[in-house]
């Protein structure tokens, strides 16, 4: 017996042929102009200089003095006093890039996805929901040594240096990376070649280990040499059969992997290693939202192409930059276009500072169903909830629980800490008002939180 499917009107009339070609084929539309010219620090300045690694390195901003000196009266003064008193309520240094700032709509600054993501302005922060904690997946918990996670049987986090090329407001590791700040004072990971000592002996010593993903910091900034040498370590290491190098630098700087020769050489000889031992070496890039995409990227990624180096991308889920199905398909579509693979959207990590930024559980949910079927399959990310406690990442769909009222949403994670139960909760301002005040009175926090577990364990035995 076959079954007949209704359609929507809509859906018939409407469908995929009768789509304007320029709106299907829209996210191969990249920036190719000279929109730095709009900025007047860089107003005179040529594409075969702006497009080079050493310039974005040198002209980095850093401090609201010389975001103001870049930027004139591009912006006005509010705004810069509006970023001065948001960074002192920050858990991250500024840094962006030039190539960022002049990717920004500076005629609407408060709405551009780009800015959102790395300048802080107090007029749109909030407070911190009441459990959030710093280090809130349990990092150091599970380090068996300085820089080094072990949470998952297979896998570790090797964290070989605290920096990177620019700063996220919404860092998940804003207690070591970067500066201080007035609000965090950093662990140091330094780039010590003896602390990569032990966390190569450690690595060594663990047979059941095969997946080492150097992150940080970011690896872009670590130099060649260390590259290659962190690189051939691991993969010398016979227990090994999968190391990711972590990297933030094509949506920021992808100048770099155009002019650094060196740097680019040092990775294709640690991907060729890998592949003459029948190993897998990859990167994993982070982009947001499809203006960070420009033709630059294309040309970044297509010299890496040539080379054979498999991307992936780990996209975060933010209010203001990429919480509605329109964005978040165009950044996969355009993410596959230029051979990046959609490979995770995380829900934004419960950090100090940034709660303005974060989504309920349920709006990412209902994004991930326009995602699925707007694309091949193996492109499209699946959309995840790394949990605080250390339970790792688990399908946003898996929860055991979820309270669209209280916004607790209940996890297990039986094959990484069996037993144990993980809580994601949803920003407060998304909550009503009822429910909302309960949260700020802390009998209530822990009456809210002890029903939502032992609805939990019923539905777990039920």
């Amino acid at each position: 017996m076959s079954l007949d499917i209704l359609e929507p009107a809509s859906a018939v009339e409407k469908g995929p042929d009768a789509t304007s070609a320029s709106g299907l084929v829209s996210h191969r539309d990249l920036r190719r102009d000279d929109y730095w010219h709009r900025i007047p620090a860089y107003a005179a300045v040529g594409a075969d200089e702006f497009h080079t690694h050493t310039f974005q390195s040198r002209q980095t901003v850093t401090n609201v003095r010389q975001l103001r000196e870049a930027l004139g009266g591009v912006a006005p003064e509010t705004f810069y006093q509006d970023v001065l008193v948001g960074l002192k309520n920050a858990p991250m240094a500024l840094r962006i890039s030039p190539y960022l700032l002049s990717l920004i709509n500076w005629e609407e600054p408060y709405r551009d996805p780009i800015r959102t993501q790395f300048l802080p302005v107090a007029s749109e922060q909030s407070s911190n929901h009441p459990e959030l904690r710093l280090d809130s997946l349990h990092e150091q918990k599970d380090s068996p040594v300085p820089g080094l996670t072990h949470r998952y049987p297979d896998k570790a986090l090797f964290l070989p240096l605290d920096s990177c090329p620019v700063y996220c407001r919404f860092c998940t590791r804003s207690y070591a990376v970067g500066g201080d700040t007035e609000l965090v004072e950093k662990v140091k990971l330094s780039a010590r070649v003896q602390r990569w000592e032990d966390a190569f002996a450690y690595i060594a010593s663990r047979p059941e280990l095969e997946d080492i993903v150097i992150s940080g910091g970011d690896a872009y900034n670590l130099k060649a040499e260390q590259i290659q040498l962190i690189g051939e370590r691991l993969l010398g290491m016979s227990n090994i059969r999968r190391i990711r190098y972590a990297t933030k630098g094509l949506a920021v700087v992808p100048q770099k992997i155009l002019t650094d020769t060196g740097w680019l050489d040092a990775l294709t000889r640690v991907v060729e290693l890998g592949r003459r031992l029948h190993k897998d070496v990859v990167v994993h890039t982070h982009f947001n939202h499809p203006n960070e995409i420009t033709g630059v990227t294309q040309d970044a990624m297509g010299r890496m192409t040539e080379r054979g180096i498999t991307v992936r991308c780990q996209t975060v889920l933010q209010t203001g930059v990429n919480d509605n199905p329109t964005t978040m398909q165009q950044l996969v579509r355009r993410l596959s276009y230029i051979n990046i693979h959609p490979y995770y959207v995380y829900f934004l990590d419960m950090v100090p500072g940034v709660e303005d930024l974060r989504t309920s559980l349920e709006t990412g949910l209902n994004i991930e169903k326009h995602v699925r079927g707007h694309t091949a399959g193996f492109n499209t990310p699946s959309f995840v909830v790394d949990t605080m406690g250390g339970g790792g990442k688990r399908d946003g769909h898996s929860y055991e629980y979820y309270n669209r009222e209280t916004g607790i949403a209940v996890f297990t994670s039986p094959s990484v800490k069996p037993g144990a139960w993980f809580l994601y909760f949803d920003p407060l301002r998304t909550l009503h008002p009822e429910p909302r005040a309960r949260w700020l009175v802390a009998s209530e926090r822990r009456r809210m939180v002890e029903d939502a577990l032992c609805a939990a364990r019923d539905q777990t035995r039920g």
